[in-house]
């Protein structure tokens, strides 16, 4: 079942790159902005779920669902080989600024969006703990 998860997950997350690309493309400065969107969204949303659904966490979910959203749906919406043939092609062209323009904001936008994810889920778990403890004293 779990090639079948992460089948699913991927075909979902490849619909929703092709989407958000086809979208993106009447903004198109030449520089590849929809690709590092997409990367910095599924950092996030892999920060985020990953932290949020742990097993030891307050909102586990099943190792499938898990393979689901960060193997299949992320994997297959973030586009590293898109981000590598771009930035390959942006310095083959001689736009070496370009080139390492999208090295830097996708390396370092996409590591922060991780941590915010992370972060954001952390303080939910927190929450949701908080609020238990206390409807726990007030019933109780």
């Amino acid at each position: 079942m779990s090639y079948f998860w992460v089948t699913v997950g991927s075909a979902l997350g490849g619909l929703l790159r092709y989407a958000i690309t086809r979208l993106t493309f009447s903004y198109s400065t030449g520089f590849p902005l929809g690709t590092v969107f997409i990367n910095v969204l599924g950092s996030f949303v892999i920060g985020y779920f990953g932290t949020l659904t742990l097993h030891s966490g307050k909102h586990p979910v099943s190792e499938n669902m898990r393979l689901f959203v960060m193997v299949g749906i992320c994997g297959g919406f973030t586009t590293f080989s898109s981000f590598s043939l771009q930035t390959f092609d942006l310095a083959r062209s001689g736009a070496w600024g370009r080139a390492m323009a999208n090295v830097i904001f996708s390396v370092v936008l996409c590591v922060a969006a991780v941590a915010l994810g992370h972060r954001l889920a952390q303080n939910v778990v927190h929450e949701v703990a908080i609020a238990e403890t206390v409807e726990e004293e007030y019933t109780g």
